[in-house]
Formats: structure tokens, C-alpha cells, sequence
């Protein structure tokens, strides 16, 4: 099952238990969930973020 890794972090976001992923998703593994969440954790390791100030809101 090719899913993008945005799709399922959409569906962990919104309440969505591996348990259920996996139910509806017969061909996802519990390894590909935890590497889209290593994926996703990279990914925001790699940006730089600027603090938001009363300036900037």
C-alpha cells in the first residue's frame, strides 16, 4: 500500500490508533507508521524555525 507519509500523519493527527490504520490499510505495517513519524521527525530536525514575537503575529 503506497499511502503518502502526510496521509498518515493527517490520520494520527486525528485521532486514528495504529490499530485502526493497520485494520483499514491491510498492506501498512507497523514499521511503515514509525518510519513516517522518523521521517516527519527528520524532516522538522532539518528546518529552522524563527520565534514568533507581537511583531510577527
Amino acid at each position: 500500500t503506497r499511502l503518502p507519509v502526510e496521509y498518515i500523519l493527517n490520520l494520527l493527527a486525528h485521532g486514528a490508533t495504529l490499530e485502526e490504520i493497520l485494520e483499514e490499510y491491510k498492506g501498512l505495517t507497523g514499521e511503515d507508521v514509525q518510519a513516517c513519524l522518523l521521517f516527519a521527525s527528520k524532516s522538522l530536525e532539518e528546518m529552522d524555525f524563527m520565534p514568533m514575537t507581537a511583531e510577527t503575529r
